[in-house]
């Protein structure tokens, strides 16, 4: 990966502050995971701690997050999903009481600057929208349908995601409840319920045989602009890895808000549809919960029982983590935002093959743009690959072939402060290459001449272009630009003059005589 140096310099500046992390934190903590399922669902979930491989806290605190090109939720209405059939486990006291208290504080203090909703604020898409602290309470869902079928094998009740989509989308549907990105549903099962990505039971909640995850989130494509969001959040309150005990309201949902709850929500609001917006490719894709899910930053209080608090929403206690910030490079409870942001901002220009140059220089920060990071897609459909951060406004990609190709642009400042677009650029099919002049022309027959073969659509890269002169191939090919190429001539059986061809990918130029004609004397 290609780093400026700004960035640099950015990194260096922290090495101090992220050696004190790692002096306090001891042990490293369990890293983000992305896992995309055999029906093309991505989830994003929260692990157990020590259920991974570990992330160094150097990465923690070195690497912000950056922008994708997906979209993030503007505003958010929240469904608590509660899915309790007749004869089901029956979940704890004030369970769901507490809950729905939290969602509904949340939504009482919308817009305010005091809980860690107030650090999503500062996370933008390329329609221009932020992931405002702009919260509503849709009210308590309870869904009497029986359960399914076990789907999976790693408890008495054992459910997987694909049955948990089944569900979600057929209750939604039947009770004609919303379906886009304004809207989440946060399904809570009871203890005893417990689930698995899928059939095989690699991957299970926190209380199953294979425990390896607190809560995750997703969202299921329905077309037509439909979309569910939802947050699948098991019983996890007193199962050490997800719950450290400490409970400020003395009541078991206590449990399921440090353990994935509000984890999630604040994910989903930077990347609804995981990894499409807000996160770290290069970290498996952390995003701003992902990276601070062991940082409860200082506690604001003791509450009467003895358990700290670090939240207070509409006069309510609460404990659970911190969120990242990119302005700081750092795990925050809160945020006022202040200051210039920056604006993002890039024309592209296909050329005559598969290569495309960007110019992000109209791209705006206080200070000065610190750091320029694109992000671009494998393919038509296709995944994202590793970021590529550089402080040059300019850049230029080759493409795998023809398409639509989604390109995000990230602009940091140099306190991280950043700002996020997006553009579709469609590379069309490339013309074949020709060959106009050879030079030298002649040669002996015994091969080795170095040649220079002038043309266009040459792909620059090893292996890329090729020639043959007749049917024989050259050696060392190096194309110094897409109209330039040089060669050692091959031999030849017989002597007389002889076709010299390009060939890019399945495309072969033209014969052209007597301009691509090579002699063997």
């Amino acid at each position: 990966m290609e780093r400026g140096r700004a960035g640099s310099i950015k990194r260096a500046g922290l090495l101090a502050l992220a050696l004190s992390v790692m002096l306090a934190a001891g042990a490293t903590s369990a890293s983000a995971v992305l896992v995309r399922l055999h029906n093309g669902t991505s989830v994003s979930y929260k692990p157990l701690r020590g259920s991974t491989a570990a992330v160094s806290p150097l990465d923690r605190v070195f690497s912000d997050v950056d922008y994708n090109g997906g979209p993030v939720m503007a505003s958010n209405t929240d469904y608590a999903f509660y899915w309790d059939p007749a004869g089901a486990p029956a979940y704890p006291a004030e369970y769901q009481q507490g809950i729905d208290q939290y969602f509904t504080d949340l939504a009482h203090d919308s817009g305010g600057h005091e809980n860690t909703d107030s650090v999503a604020t500062q996370y933008d898409d390329a329609a221009g929208e932020f992931a405002n602290y702009e919260s509503h309470f849709g009210g308590a869902i309870i869904d009497t349908d029986p359960y399914p079928a076990n789907g999976c094998d790693r408890a008495p009740i054992c459910i997987t995601d694909e049955q948990i989509q089944a569900e979600l989308s057929k209750y939604l549907v039947a009770h004609e409840l919303p379906e886009d990105l304004a809207h989440e549903y946060f399904l809570l099962t009871p203890p005893g319920v417990e689930d698995c990505f899928e059939a095989a039971g690699r991957e299970c909640s926190a209380g199953s045989k294979r425990p390896v995850y607190c809560a995750y989130h997703s969202d299921v494509e329905l077309g037509g602009g439909a979309v569910i969001v939802y947050a699948n959040d098991p019983f996890v309150t007193g199962i050490e890895g997800c719950d450290d005990g400490n409970h400020p309201n003395g009541k078991p949902s206590d449990g399921a808000l440090e353990g994935g709850l509000s984890h999630e929500h604040l994910e989903s609001i930077t990347d609804p549809e995981p990894n499409s917006a807000w996160a770290n490719i290069s970290e498996g894709g952390s995003e701003i919960g992902d990276k601070c899910e062991e940082s409860m930053g200082t506690p604001l209080g003791v509450a009467a029982d003895g358990a700290f608090y670090n939240q207070i929403i509409d006069g309510h206690f609460y404990w659970y983590q911190e969120e990242w910030s990119n302005q700081g490079h750092q795990c925050l409870q809160r945020l006022s935002f202040s200051g210039e942001r920056p604006t993002a901002t890039f024309t592209s220009t296909s050329q005559s093959n598969t290569q495309a140059t960007f110019d992000a220089s109209g791209s705006s920060a206080p200070g000065g743009v610190a750091e320029y990071n694109w992000q671009f897609n494998n393919g038509p459909g296709g995944s994202l690959g590793k970021p590529i951060e550089t402080t040059s406004p300019t850049i230029t990609r080759t493409f795998r072939g023809k398409g639509p190709f989604l390109v995000a642009l990230t602009v940091f400042a140099s306190d991280g402060t950043s700002s996020g677009t997006a553009h579709t650029v469609t590379i069309s099919k490339p013309p074949p290459p020709t060959v106009t002049q050879v030079s030298p022309a002649t040669g002996p027959r015994t091969g080795g001449t170095l040649v220079t073969v002038t043309g266009s659509g040459f792909t620059l890269g090893a292996g890329a272009t090729s020639f043959k002169f007749g049917k024989a191939l050259a050696s060392e090919v190096r194309c110094a630009t897409s109209s330039s190429c040089t060669m050692l001539a091959p031999a030849a059986s017989k002597a007389g003059a002889v076709d010299v061809i390009a060939k890019v990918g399945k495309a072969s130029s033209r014969k052209d005589r007597p301009a691509d004609e090579f002699t063997y004397a």
